[in-house]
């Protein structure tokens, strides 16, 4: 994700340069020199961003295989708008500097405005007005965006008004930005991201992000193995099949709207799909008394590249799940167990809280059983069997390469990377699900 931001913010500033570098070196004094250039490279850098954030937001499945899966174009998707709004607050406080660029070197040297008149002048009015107003909204929508206690229910509605945001900041972009810039590198730069943004702004207002890959479909089965557990079991109308480890947006309720799942089942070609939802908050809580037997539902997907036909068949394996992340582990094995010779040696790791009241135990400990490549091993923590980077590392041969799949949570996994990092070094790969949608 560094790398694609990082590229995307020079790709930006090196068209900026560019129209910067062919500037009479005479415009002007280098205070105001240095206010006009800072007020286009921060506008043009928080237009841009927010041009990719909204493409991203149309869930582009051509771009999960070269940015590695929906989960991180989704964690893109967040950061290009954080630096968007971050960008958009620096060309505000730029504007606002010219009384203090005036009161300190004066207005001599200042670069001379241009006078347009008429339609084009009235336009630049405008977009000056809008532009200011839309900056105000984005910066509260990204607070929201970052106050995970704000219910995700009422975010979802107020998240759906960014690309009326973003059409006021890019009408504002484009009747103001410098009309030589049109012929440069950099003004064809901005009518591509312009262009972009617009298309991905008209797509999520007309309601059609996903809708190519929704289906409908109903409940068969509702349970609960562990009180914080629910197990819906959906048949749908029809279905593009999915590869084990992927997940789906799943909806059960207009309002509430729709929420990332990973599939706990690998397909099996009868249109069924169960899902292994935990309680992590209001709405999961209380799922298993708002779902029943036979109600609609909604299944946007398949997505993601948590997935088996990745891994590297020349290194060591090692699965790692902690909690409900062992959902997709669950699909791998099931999938496996259509052909056991052919699935490959693992070690897989389960991290359990309480390993005699945690129903996937016994679920793991039934798939594993069909599979003799598979060495199933439970860290149960109320035992003291914490599961740390040594155990993992243990039985390591020098010079062989490891690759390990985690799920889980965030700070476990973080953990356990740089535990491995220190003991495999290079010779180890660390992949995992990284998804979010705040």
């Amino acid at each position: 994700m560094l790398a694609a931001l990082s590229t995307f913010i020079a790709l930006i500033a090196l068209a900026w340069g560019l129209a910067a570098a062919a500037l009479d070196a005479g415009a002007g004094s280098l205070p105001w020199l240095l206010y006009e250039q800072g007020l286009y490279l921060s506008g043009l850098l928080a237009i841009g961003l927010m041009s990719l954030a909204m493409v991203l937001a149309t869930r582009p499945v051509l771009l999960e295989r070269p940015l590695g899966g929906m989960d991180r174009i989704f964690r893109l998707h967040k950061w290009a708008g954080i630096l968007a709004a971050v960008f958009a607050a620096l060309h505000w406080l730029i504007e606002m500097s010219d009384d203090l660029i005036k009161a300190t070197w004066g207005r001599a040297g200042r670069p001379d405005e241009v006078g347009y008149g008429g339609l084009f002048e009235a336009l630049r009015d405008a977009g000056e007005d809008v532009g200011e107003f839309a900056i105000y909204l984005v910066l509260a929508m990204v607070v929201l965006s970052l106050w995970k206690r704000f219910p995700y229910k009422f975010w979802r509605h107020l998240h759906r008004a960014m690309p009326v945001f973003y059409l006021l900041l890019a009408f504002h972009a484009a009747v103001l930005a410098p009309p030589d810039y049109w012929t440069q590198p950099v003004g064809m730069l901005l009518a591509v991201l312009l262009a972009a943004g617009t298309a991905a702004s008209v797509v999520a207002l007309a309601g059609r992000i996903g809708r190519a890959r929704r289906v409908q479909g109903v409940v068969t089965a509702v349970s609960s193995p562990a009180p914080d557990v629910t197990e819906i079991v959906c048949r749908l109308d029809h279905w593009r099949g999915h590869q084990a480890g992927q997940f789906a947006f799943v909806g059960f309720e207009r309002f509430e709207g729709a929420h990332p799942f990973t599939i706990a089942s690998a397909d099996h070609g009868d249109r069924t799909l169960t899902f292994q939802i935990k309680a992590l908050g209001d709405y999961t809580r209380q799922l298993a008394g708002r779902i029943s037997t036979g109600q609609a539902v909604s299944i946007e997907g398949p997505y993601g590249r948590f997935v088996l036909e990745r891994r590297d068949r020349k290194a060591r394996q090692v699965w790692v799940a902690g909690g409900i992340g062992v959902t997709p582990f669950l699909a791998w094995l099931d999938e496996l167990r259509a052909d056991p010779a052919a699935a490959p040696a693992v070690d897989l790791h389960y991290s359990t809280r309480q390993a005699a009241s945690d129903p996937f135990v016994a679920r793991l400990q039934a798939l594993s059983a069909g599979l003799p490549s598979v060495t199933l091993h439970i860290h149960d923590r109320a035992a003291g069997d914490a599961l740390t980077p040594a155990t993992l590392a243990s039985g390591r041969t020098d010079g062989q390469r490891a690759e390990v799949w985690f799920c889980g949570p965030r700070g476990f996994g973080d953990q356990l990377k740089a535990g491995l990092a220190r003991v495999w070094g290079g010779r180890m790969r660390f992949r995992r699900e990284a998804f979010e949608l705040r």
